[in-house]
């Protein structure tokens, strides 16, 4: 959507101009950073990003740790007007060597990782030595306006393809959606937010960005620890924090005494949670509110309030304000109440399209509208209920698993004929991944060696639990694999492993 006054101050400097003082960033290791002491850092880390080359609209790749750096690198590509690219600490050298290609990547930030850097570096991709640059204060002059039309990052999502796309979100996405989120839940003036999201999610990118916007501050965790998070909650002043169903119910389990009064809000994310769940934080006084988003969308579409959890568990409530959630038939007429169908969103949130994939943008965005591939049903009061994620999407732990992508990894073993992946229900992470495996004939592979040849090539959370292998696969009458009869075959006790 183009705005009729598009262009607006670099965040970072604006939010110094108005609050300079006020504290920003939190961090185990670290003495909290004020807006204007983290600014400071930023001009240097922009000084020595020009230094090297970094130029206004490359595109610069960052593996997108929980710690106070990769917040820098983030701020900095900002600050230059360049687009990044969040990369998932998780992935293999694969992985991200693909998503720095797909996504156009000049440059790629350094952050940890010295054996993957190293290998990077081999595969042709600049690594920016900004560890080794002594900037040069003031030299350049790199603060300017910002083009809220201009992307911001490319976040890479997986999809029916198997290959991970690069939803484009510009300025005036997360702009309108920190905007949207606080008509609906609030902004206070001592919030603090505590981030255990993974800052290369949408989640976690947008705690940052928001809590920037709103002049409010940010406690960061490096990574999701049962006894560190509840400590915090506990014992320090969060109002705020961020949680997929897993995370949250771990956490109830192993905590031993309330969590600070000051906590206003646990925001609920990235799965269905259990009924069972949500009536436990109701009876124990979690001021829980349900959510449902997702990257395509710059995060938050819709959110439960308190009051709503407690009157419809099962509801995500209303859409956001200047949010359009429309229910859906496979015609695209809309459903009336309590009919399932598939959900589709209009809004400022919504990405530009998916980076040099125009054929996978006009699929996904038509007449304005994104089309989710997710099912779900509107009640009579306007509450939308989620029915199922993206039809073939497992959920575990929080991450979002697509079948195809795994199974396009396993196919590759030369002794498998075909394979089928699929998502069963796990009490402690929601979901975990499932392999049926057809072999080609006189051929033998164990579960073990099946698990390490993915392990070789995919992050952890997408590796297979369970494998079971099959003689062939239930088809339909157009000759595609029934995924749903493929699920059965774990619960068949004659077939084992």
């Amino acid at each position: 959507m183009r705005l009729p006054i598009n262009k607006m101050q670099d965040w970072l400097s604006a939010r110094v101009e108005a609050t300079p003082d006020k504290p920003f960033l939190y961090t185990p290791l670290l003495s909290p950073q004020t807006f204007a002491q983290i600014h400071e850092i930023v001009s240097d880390m922009a000084d020595s990003c020009y230094t090297n080359g970094i130029k206004s609209g490359d595109h610069v790749g960052l593996l997108m740790a929980n710690s106070q750096l990769p917040v820098i690198f983030m701020l900095t590509a900002m600050r230059m007007n360049v687009t990044l690219i969040p990369l998932n600490t998780r992935l293999t050298v694969d992985e991200i060597d693909f998503q720095l290609r797909q996504a156009d990547c000049r440059w790629l930030l350094p952050y940890g990782q010295t054996n993957m850097l190293a290998e990077l570096r081999a595969r042709g991709h600049q690594i920016a030595s900004l560890d080794t640059v002594k900037p040069s204060k003031s030299i350049h002059n790199l603060t300017g306006k910002i083009n809220l039309n201009d992307p911001l990052a490319i976040i890479h999502t997986s999809g029916t393809s198997g290959q991970p796309k690069g939803a484009v979100l510009t300025y005036n996405n997360i702009y309108q959606s920190a905007m949207a989120s606080a008509y609906q839940i609030g902004v206070m003036p001592d919030d603090r937010w505590l981030c255990v999201l993974p800052l290369f999610h949408v989640g976690g990118l947008s705690i940052i960005l928001r809590s920037l916007l709103y002049g409010t501050a940010v406690e960061l965790m490096p990574n999701f620890s049962i006894e560190a998070v509840n400590h915090a909650l506990t014992q320090r002043p969060i109002t705020l924090v961020s949680l997929v169903p897993t995370m949250l119910s771990r956490l109830l389990d192993a905590r031993t005494e309330a969590w600070n009064p000051e906590l206003r809000l646990v925001l609920l994310g990235g799965g269905a949670p259990s009924p069972e769940l949500v009536a436990r934080c109701v009876d124990e006084g979690i001021p829980l509110a349900t959510t449902y988003g997702l990257s395509e969308a710059s995060s938050q579409v819709a959110t439960a309030t308190l009051e709503q959890v407690v009157k419809k568990p099962a509801s995500v409530g209303k859409p956001l304000m200047f949010i359009q959630v429309r229910v859906v038939d496979e015609n695209s007429e809309e459903l009336p109440s309590h009919e399932i169908g598939e959900i589709i969103v209009k809004s400022p949130t919504i990405m530009q399209g998916y980076y040099n994939n125009p054929e996978a943008t006009a699929k996904a965005i038509r007449d304005g509208w994104l089309y989710t591939g997710d099912m779900g049903y509107k009640d009579d009061d306007g509450d939308l209920f989620i029915v199922q994620r993206r039809s073939d999407l497992i959920v575990t732990g929080g991450e979002n698993v697509y079948p195809v992508e795994v199974e396009n990894v396993i196919r590759q073993h030369p002794a498998i004929k075909e394979v089928v992946v699929v998502g069963l229900d796990d009490a402690e992470w929601g979901q975990k991944v499932a392999a049926a495996i057809q072999l080609n004939e006189d051929k033998v592979l164990s579960s073990d060696a099946i698990i390490q040849f993915a392990r070789e090539r995919l992050a952890g959370y997408k590796i297979p639990r369970e494998i079971r292998f099959v003689t062939g696969f239930p088809m339909t009458g157009s000759g595609k694999i029934q995924r749903n009869e493929v699920q059965k075959v774990f619960n068949d006790d004659s077939i084992h492993d």
